[in-house]
């Protein structure tokens, strides 16, 4: 009887490829400034079709964000008086406990904090900046890239 050795093999790894948030981010952001008025957020709000973004300072230090709900409960709270307005300040009407993601963080990181916290987006920051914006449509994008 022959016997044959072929000694071990080596199995071969294959490379699990790695999403980031700097690969999906946007990063031709749309910003507010505390001083702005809820009727120039709206504005830019509808005429680019998006559905809020971060609030930042002369800096470009992040001091909160502004969306759609925001505006919404300011027309809300005015229409009371069968007159809704928009007015006031976004720093009077912008959410200033912000949760924000780093550009290193894994899509499935970032998949996880939207669905725990239920939120629309974050603002990306790095060295104490905003650098992008992650949204839930980016992440979705990213999972289509995986499947690929």
């Amino acid at each position: 009887m022959v016997k044959s050795y072929q000694g071990a093999r080596i199995k071969e790894e294959k490379e699990i490829k790695q999403y980031f948030v700097r690969d999906y981010m946007t990063q031709q952001l749309i910003s507010f400034k505390p001083d702005q008025t809820i009727d120039e957020v709206v504005r830019i709000l509808t005429y680019r079709s998006i559905s809020g973004g971060p609030v930042c300072d002369e800096n470009k230090k992040l001091v909160g964000i502004i969306s759609e709900g925001d505006c919404l409960k300011q027309v809300m709270n005015t229409a009371y008086s069968n007159v809704p307005t928009l007015s006031g300040k976004v720093e009077d009407h912008m959410v200033k406990e912000v949760e924000v993601l780093s550009p290193n963080h894994t899509i499935m990181q970032a998949a996880e904090k939207f669905l725990k916290l239920k939120l629309r987006r974050f603002p990306v920051m790095e060295d104490g900046k905003v650098v992008g914006q992650l949204s839930q449509r980016d992440v979705m994008r990213a999972f289509q890239d995986m499947s690929l």
